[in-house]
Formats: C-alpha cells, sequence, structure tokens
C-alpha cells in the first residue's frame, strides 16, 4: 500500500509538473519567391541575363568565323603543300582551344556572379528576418519549401519582400 501511495504521487507530480504554458509562434515565408521577386533580385537577373545574352552573341559570331576559317581550310587542302596545311590545321585547333576556354570562363564568371548576388541577398534578407521575428515574437522562422500546410496568416513572405525593397533596392553586378 505504501508503494502504492508513492506511484501514484509521483505519478501525479510528474502529470502536472511537464504541461507546459508557453506557446511559440511559427510562421513561414518563400525564400525563393523573395530572391525572383525582390527588386534588388530582379534588377541582378536582368544584369546577369543581358551579360549570358552578350556572351552568347560574341560566342555565336566567333563559332561563325571558326567554322569559316575551317571550311576554307578545307577547300585549300588539296591546293596548298602538307606541311603548311598542318600548320595552319594546327593553329586553327589553337584558336577553337582558345575559344572554348574563353566560353567557359565568361560562363564561369556568371555564375560566380550569380552566386555573390545571392549570397548579397541572402545576408541583407537575414537580419531582416531575425529583427521581424524579435519584434513579433516568432519562435521559428520556416522556409515555405518545407511546409506542407499552413494559414495565410502565418505567411510572411510579402512583409519580408517588401523590407527588403526598402533595404536593398538594386544589387550592381560589375
Amino acid at each position: 500500500m505504501k508503494y502504492l501511495v508513492k506511484i501514484f504521487v509521483v505519478t501525479f507530480f510528474l502529470t502536472f509538473s511537464t504541461y507546459s504554458f508557453a506557446e511559440q509562434k511559427i510562421v513561414y515565408f518563400n525564400l525563393k519567391y523573395t530572391l525572383n521577386n525582390s527588386s534588388a533580385g530582379k534588377a541582378a537577373q536582368d544584369q546577369l541575363k543581358k551579360m549570358f545574352t552578350d556572351n552568347q552573341k560574341k560566342s555565336e559570331k566567333k563559332e561563325k568565323d571558326l567554322k569559316k576559317s575551317e571550311t576554307d581550310l578545307i577547300a585549300k587542302k588539296s591546293i596548298i603543300l602538307k606541311e603548311e596545311y598542318q600548320k595552319k590545321a594546327d593553329t586553327l585547333r589553337n584558336k577553337v582551344i582558345a575559344y572554348q576556354k574563353e566560353r567557359r570562363e565568361s560562363l564561369d564568371n556568371i555564375t560566380l556572379k550569380r552566386a555573390k548576388a545571392k549570397e548579397q541577398l541572402l545576408n541583407t534578407i537575414n537580419p531582416i528576418l531575425e529583427k521581424y521575428s524579435k519584434d513579433n515574437n516568432i519562435s521559428i522562422i520556416l522556409n515555405s519549401k518545407s511546409v506542407l500546410f499552413g494559414s495565410q496568416g502565418s505567411d510572411i513572405t510579402k512583409l519580408i519582400v517588401d523590407q527588403l525593397n526598402k533595404e536593398l533596392p538594386s544589387i550592381k553586378l560589375k
């Protein structure tokens, strides 16, 4: 009987002492939407698209020139000496290698600028999120990509985009 009372008392205290009165506020926002639709994100995308199309045009022009040189060389194959043909073929091959290297470097440069722009945006978004969570007593902010269902009142994407537009109106990539 003594043990039964002890078990009952311990169970009673454990049951009521573990009940928590704390309430956590959880919200979510769409990071991808924020990056793509903020004024700074749109400006960065426009600049990157312009750089990409400019590089495409330059590459196409160089590629046409190289193909023309190749066609001319093939047409002259039977006319010129074998040694001279070999020298011109080697020169053309070196030009093609240089062209491929230049094209790869320009694409890598655009990729690097894209990563820097994204990093700059994220570095600006983080303090905004921290301030928002402190001001509104929010425990957790989730990316909407990992949220299956949530009420519209819990989505803070538009608020964060508006604040980001005020703090970072545009990004210079060059």
